[in-house]
């Protein structure tokens, strides 16, 4: 699994469940987004994290 945290706070998880897939924390815990498919590649799952709004980098 990887993960990095944005600037305000929110925390971006990739992980592998079936494929890759993402999901978005925010600060106060609460889940507040998700891949709605896993991915082949993790390139493509981090690709759609940052569309949906990722700015950090996972590590």
């Amino acid at each position: 699994m990887a993960e990095c945290k944005d600037s305000n706070g929110d925390k971006w998880e990739i992980y592998a469940s079936s494929g890759w897939r993402w999901r978005r924390t925010a600060s106060n815990g609460v889940i507040v987004g998700a891949s709605t498919e896993s991915y082949v590649n993790k390139s493509d799952c981090v690709a759609n994290a940052q569309r949906h709004g990722m700015t950090c980098t996972p590590v």
